[in-house]
């Protein structure tokens, strides 16, 4: 994956290894160690828009006690109060939007999402832009389990 794709906090971390379709990284930041695992999808509807870069993200920050925190990033502003839908298999999990990053509703679910991920093919994600328009995305699950194992550590 090439830096300039990569989100600006990102641009500073180094990757760690990539798993399959799941790179691994991690920084430093106010003394604390940051780890995540991110994709970029493999198809992205409808072809006639301009996404900008799309990422989605788990992260690992052990200095503000986040244990596999799952994040969506869009190359553009979401809408405003708008949810975004992660779908994988036949189980689908709420994130709300703020700015152009959703995150889930209910972080009881984050588990649940994980494990999800781990035991799936892909995943697909529905938005809505701030335009109005609706996209969607469908991202590859192969090496999640490897990658998220790669930062369980993270210190």
């Amino acid at each position: 994956m090439m830096a300039a794709a990569v989100p600006a906090a990102a641009q500073e971390a180094g990757q760690i290894v990539q798993n399959e379709a799941w790179g691994t990284y991690s920084y430093v930041k106010d003394r604390s160690k940051v780890c995540y695992v991110l994709t970029v999808p493999v198809s992205a509807q409808p072809t006639t828009l301009n996404h900008g870069d799309v990422f989605f993200f788990v992260s690992q920050k052990p200095g503000q006690n986040v244990v596999y925190e799952p994040q969506f990033i869009a190359g553009y502003q979401l809408k405003d109060k708008s949810k975004v839908t992660v779908t994988i298999g036949n189980q689908s999990f709420s994130m709300f939007a703020g700015g152009n990053s959703a995150w889930l509703e209910n972080i009881a679910e984050e588990p649940q999402l994980i494990a999800a991920m781990r035991g799936g093919a892909d995943m697909k994600v529905s938005a809505t832009s701030g335009r109005g328009n609706p996209t969607s995305y469908v991202f590859s699950l192969k090496g999640v389990t490897a990658a998220l194992k790669s930062i369980a550590n993270c210190k």
